[in-house]
């Protein structure tokens, strides 16, 4: 969105002092959790009062850095395995426990992440008299979130307020009522303040929990292709998750233990671009792959899945990247083998991707959320004046 100065001043003004209220199921490491941690800083700059609602045990730690005025709201109810009985009885808890810490947040916007956290929200404030912003963060066609929870997203979802994708091919998976209130938000890049280039030791970094969405185990099955041809290089893969066992035991089992470190998560946000010379995403599938673009934006050469939906948006192949036909691991072998032999093409793709992601950085989208919300907050204010003049 391109906005003079005087209309992003209209819209700051407008957002200033409001009660924002964000809902989300934890503050860890991630994507999505980024995003919460730059959208509320900078709500909090603006002066809106913002609380954020999750459903971690009371002495989670968030990874990223809020601002002290920034409420957090742990629920105590977070999502765990349990029998079908149990589960009903913790939906229910955490319904409950929402929508009074909504109602005691008293907020003027409510925005939540994440498919499940959104429907209990838009069933949380039922009867309140708040607009709502849902944001699916991930590919609504391959995440397993369970019938039970579609039927309630496509219930529900038509009944907020407004509703952001990061891709237009995420909006177009959603019904016609869906996509009526969408907005297609791209995730904003913010790298790490003061990160120094410790670059140079031959390190192919992958980044993201160790579930099997993010493909780790095809990463491992191209990189053992090539591991022999290139002696110098070293594949570490940052991130923590269920799947360590069984990525650790195919490492070892393709004779990788001395080829690939798997050092858990990064001790400050972002640290992992620091010595960095390239780097590879194996992704089935995304909601954008937000790694990806803080990759581009530190100047590293990128090889990446086309996986829906996000690494087609962000890269233009052959130019500031190199994209390969999704879980096809001949193919990312190739172009990881063509990425490690040739200096000058990584620093020629590294080179463009810095300038590609310049499209990304924080206040250009910070300013269509902005937009969002004060279209939000005008309606809500615009309701109020309607019941007024109706009790008049």
């Amino acid at each position: 969105m391109n906005e003079s100065a005087d209309s992003r001043t209209f819209e700051m003004s407008k957002i200033g002092g409001a009660r924002i209220t964000i809902v989300i199921a934890g503050l860890g490491a991630g994507g999505t959790e980024h995003v919460v941690n730059i959208l509320s800083n900078h709500w909090n700059a603006l002066g809106c009062t913002v609380t954020i609602i999750t459903l971690e045990p009371p002495d989670a730690q968030p990874y990223y850095n809020f601002d002290p005025k920034i409420a957090v709201v742990r629920l105590g109810v977070p999502p765990r395995r349990a029998s079908k009985m149990h589960s009903g009885f913790l939906v229910f808890q955490r319904f409950q426990r929402l929508r009074t810490a909504i109602r005691h947040s008293r907020p003027d916007l409510v925005l939540s992440f994440l498919t499940r956290t959104n429907v209990l929200t838009l069933l949380a404030t039922v009867g309140l008299a708040v607009p709502v912003i849902i944001s699916e963060r991930n590919n609504p066609a391959l995440q397993p979130v369970g019938a039970f929870w579609k039927w309630l997203q496509a219930i529900l979802y038509p009944r907020a307020f407004g509703f952001v994708t990061m891709t237009q091919g995420a909006l177009d998976h959603f019904s016609p009522k869906i996509r009526r209130i969408g907005r297609v938000i791209a995730n904003p890049v913010d790298l790490p303040t003061g990160w120094r280039d410790r670059r140079g030791k031959n390190i192919l970094a992958a980044v993201g929990r160790l579930t099997r969405q993010k493909g780790f185990d095809l990463l491992l099955e191209a990189f053992s292709k090539i591991a022999s041809t290139y002696p110098e290089w070293q594949l570490v893969i940052w991130g923590e998750g269920d799947e360590r066992r069984s990525l650790e035991a195919l490492r070892d089992a393709l004779g990788l233990q001395k080829r690939v470190d798997m050092p858990g998560v990064t001790e400050r946000p972002g640290l992992w671009i620091e010595t960095a010379d390239a780097f590879v995403l194996s992704s089935r599938y995304e909601g954008w792959g937000i790694v990806l673009l803080e990759a581009m934006a530190a100047g590293l050469p990128v090889v990446s899945f086309e996986c829906e939906w996000g690494p087609s948006v962000m890269i233009t192949h052959e130019s500031d990247g190199i994209l390969v036909p999704s879980e096809d691991v001949e193919a990312l072998a190739k172009a990881l083998d063509r990425v490690l032999a040739d200096r000058e093409l990584r620093e020629r793709l590294g080179a463009r991707a810095e300038v590609s992601a310049q499209r990304y950085m924080p206040e250009r989208i910070l300013s269509e959320w902005d937009a969002l919300a004060s279209c939000a907050l005008n309606h809500k204010l615009q309701t109020r004046l309607q019941v007024a003049q109706k009790t008049a």
